[in-house]
């Protein structure tokens, strides 16, 4: 039989041990053969030091020489704080697989996560593979709303006639030739849009984006009113920074979406049957109106 594929996932983090942590734990339990994947967490600058963390998923068996049965092979690498494209370029730098997986510190890949993308690489050995990212925290409105941006922009570029334009980059996987033939995440989008950038150069050159639902992870990303705030005002800056570079490159004035997407932004929840995007809106207004 023709051995599996080898996978270097790559997982950025900075500052959530404990999220990592269950990331860690639901990599254990895939179903891949264990002999067929290492993983590679780069530490993007993070307060607390993650050795213990790492170690406790990357040690022997105490009793006898055996390996553990859910035991990982994890490089952990330290950077400076350079965000999180930066963090997946120097984390692809010390992978030895020819195949790159990316998730999130934040993220728990599903059981047969890595065997659903390794399916569509050996069918699809040119393409960028793009998975689908569930909602962890459905009782948090504030993750919710999220997840449903999210779904919203999925559902608006790839419903147009160009095809599939982006995926997220904490779900995503691809041969390590043709990322390093592109040159990478472009690491000057510290905030956000990094994955869009890739994914916009990606097609500029003639490769190929499948998206493939089967191909799954959980988003635990716990958020606040205000967290939530802040994470949608970085995502804005950084498309804007996307567009500018888009534009740059074609040498072409900036476009961005028209009006009616933005509409449509706002209507899309209650389209959907769901109110927690517009419950989040409703909590951010009467909180303006707080003393």
């Amino acid at each position: 039989m023709t051995p599996a594929p080898f996978f270097s996932i790559i997982i950025p983090t900075y500052n959530r041990p404990q999220q990592l942590a269950n990331c860690l734990q639901s990599l254990a339990a895939l179903d891949y053969p264990r002999d067929r994947f290492e993983v590679i967490v780069v530490d993007d600058g993070g307060a607390q030091a993650l050795d213990d963390i790492v170690s406790a998923h990357n040690s022997p068996a105490h009793d006898g020489d055996s390996p553990q049965t859910d035991a990982l092979a994890i490089q952990l690498i330290r950077q400076e704080n350079g965000g999180p494209g930066s963090a997946r370029n120097r984390g692809v730098e010390a992978a030895q697989g020819p195949y790159l997986a990316f998730t999130d510190d934040d993220c728990m890949p599903h059981l047969d996560w890595l065997s659903q993308a390794a399916a569509r690489l050996q069918a699809n050995p040119e393409a960028l593979i793009g998975g689908h990212v569930l909602n962890a925290l459905t009782d948090n409105l504030y993750s919710s709303a999220s997840q449903q941006l999210i779904d919203y922009l999925y559902s608006y570029y790839h419903g147009q006639d160009r095809g599939i334009s982006f995926f997220t980059s904490n779900n995503m996987a691809l041969s390590k030739q043709n990322y390093l033939q592109i040159g990478g995440f472009d690491a000057k989008l510290r905030i956000a849009s990094e994955d869009r950038e890739l994914c916009d150069r990606w097609l500029q050159q003639g490769n190929p984006l499948i998206y493939a639902p089967e191909m799954q992870i959980s988003h635990a990303h716990d958020l606040t009113l205000r967290s939530f705030w802040k994470q949608h005002f970085s995502y804005g800056r950084g498309a804007y920074h996307f567009h500018g570079i888009r534009a740059q490159r074609a040498a072409q004035a900036i476009k961005v979406e028209p009006l009616a997407f933005y509409i449509n932004l706002l209507l899309y929840p209650l389209r959907q049957g769901k109110r927690p995007f517009n419950g989040a809106f409703r909590g951010y207004f009467f909180s303006r109106n707080l003393p």
